[in-house]
């Protein structure tokens, strides 16, 4: 199935290119831009992550993609819906809306503008009756997008990470849950 193309007032949603793993294992590289996830990635993790989220999107027919700024093309990160390869505790089968930006991109409201364009492919396009989104509880920067997105979060849906060491700062994860209009 080939990957998805969204448009919105400033944004473009494409399919993944070659020249899209620089500017994202620059950004996957940067401590900031990572300080919710265990570690930064190396090049070959960046470029990994890309080809499994190439395949996820055939496979599945969704996964994160390249969000530019469509005035100029800007490589700004990514977003998109996705099935974890893992069960989402309380979750089980859901498709979840997950981004990644650059700092440069941070606080103008992409990172919502590109979700919303995706919860709405999801809705009225595949059909979803449910889209989640989870975080560590600490970030609240995503968990500002989630809020603003119409998710609701309900603390007894909070889970431990499975793929974390439970005894990890960032195992204690929140879940947010957004129903089909």
């Amino acid at each position: 199935m080939p990957q998805i193309t969204l448009e919105t007032d400033r944004l473009s949603i494409r399919p993944w290119r070659d020249d899209d793993r620089e500017p994202f294992a620059a950004m996957c590289a940067d401590p900031e831009v990572m300080r919710y996830f265990p570690a930064p990635l190396s090049r070959k993790e960046s470029d990994d992550l890309i080809d499994r989220a190439i395949v996820r999107a055939e496979d599945d027919g969704v996964c994160f993609q390249p969000v530019e700024r469509s005035e100029d093309g800007c490589f700004l990160g990514f977003v998109g819906l996705s099935r974890p390869a893992w069960q989402v505790p309380g979750a089980p089968g859901c498709v979840e809306i997950g981004w990644r930006l650059a700092q440069a991109a941070w606080g103008r409201g992409y990172a919502s503008e590109a979700a919303r364009a995706w919860c709405r492919f999801g809705f009225e396009t595949l059909g979803l009756l449910e889209i989640v989104s989870f975080t560590t509880l600490a970030n609240d920067r995503s968990r500002r997008v989630m809020e603003r997105l119409g998710m609701t979060h309900t603390p007894a849906d909070d889970f431990d990470h499975p793929l974390i060491d439970a005894d990890h700062p960032l195992s204690r994860h929140v879940l947010y849950r957004l129903a089909r209009p």
